[in-house]
């Protein structure tokens, strides 16, 4: 073959892979979502499944193994991975909420629109239920082998636990529902802190770990009296599936039908938890200076303007 026939072989074959990868791109493009509505729902499903399914495989992997693996700190610390998981996953899109109460929040004080909140808590409620069908599927034999193959709320093997929250024997409905508004208070007042650039956020890119060590916090220090849900979707949307899943109506009825207090309770706390931020921090933040009008002006405090080149005055 000559070098001319070569040549001509090569170009045709560049030729059709070119026609390939723009096949390829054009399937992959039909696929895209033009609505920005209907990308940031499918962000919240998304993110949502990833936080119940890593949440219940930790506790799973707890319960199943009768503790040797981690116990119930290495539960608290999965549950707080797997929120900074999913908000990695999703907050370049929807922001990464993964959690009724705080799209409620959001929506009450201004930062998420009304008309997307019934997107959002529908996604992440049909995410939750997905997450926990698919723990399901993956700990099955080892929920049957647990469980001796009944599949039970309360009693020494028990396996509901792994999906929903349940009180401890001493909590009263009051008590479990101030626990739960108060825990999810200090997450949100701590998420606005988080995000506030006018205080002392974390690092862009770094929020989710921050997030994250939040939640490990709130485990470790509010989560003995019912499990610090803090989520109605990560509680509710997996009870509904183990309702459905052969636990029987028992897990609504449980702990003097607790079901409500983790649903109830963290969207009331959210409200809160961000007034209180906005009323004792956010309003008081000094106004931005006007450099235009003031170019002498530098706040002593303030480390990047210590390293800031002063303007020139000409």
């Amino acid at each position: 073959m000559s070098e001319a026939d070569t040549t001509k072989g090569d170009r045709r074959s560049s030729k059709y892979s070119t026609l390939d990868m723009r096949e390829r791109r054009s399937c992959l493009e039909k696929l895209v979502l033009r609505n920005s509505l209907a990308r940031e729902t499918l962000s919240e499903f998304f993110g949502t499944w990833l936080l119940v399914t890593f949440t219940c495989c930790s506790i799973a992997t707890a319960v199943l193994n009768y503790g040797s693996s981690g116990g119930t700190l290495g539960a608290a610390v999965g549950c707080s991975l797997a929120v900074t998981m999913a908000i990695y996953a999703s907050g370049g899109v929807s922001g990464g909420h993964v959690n009724p109460a705080v799209s409620f929040a959001m929506s009450m004080t201004g930062k998420l629109p009304w008309v997307k909140l019934p997107f959002y808590i529908t996604a992440q409620f049909l995410g939750a239920i997905t997450g926990s069908a698919f723990v399901f599927g993956v700990y099955y034999d080892a929920l049957m082998a647990y469980s001796g193959g009944v599949l039970r709320v309360t009693g020494p093997n028990a396996t509901a636990q792994i999906f929903a929250t349940y009180p401890s024997p001493y909590l009263s409905t009051l008590n479990g529902l101030v626990d739960q508004m108060m825990s999810t208070a200090l997450l949100l007042m701590l998420i606005f802190a988080i995000f506030d650039k006018k205080n002392m956020p974390a690092p862009k890119g770094l929020e989710p770990i921050a997030v994250g060590l939040l939640i490990l916090t709130l485990a470790v220090s509010l989560g003995s009296n019912c499990g610090a849900a803090m989520n109605p979707a990560r509680d509710l949307g997996p009870r509904i599936f183990t309702a459905l899943a052969g636990w029987g109506p028992e897990v609504f009825t449980a702990g003097g039908s607790f079901w409500w207090i983790p649903v109830v309770g963290p969207m009331l706390g959210a409200v809160i938890g961000s007034y209180i931020y906005i009323l004792c921090i956010d309003i008081h933040h000094k106004k931005e200076p006007d450099h235009d009008m003031d170019p002498d002006h530098f706040e002593k405090h303030e480390l990047a303007n210590m390293t800031e080149k002063p303007k020139n005055r000409c």
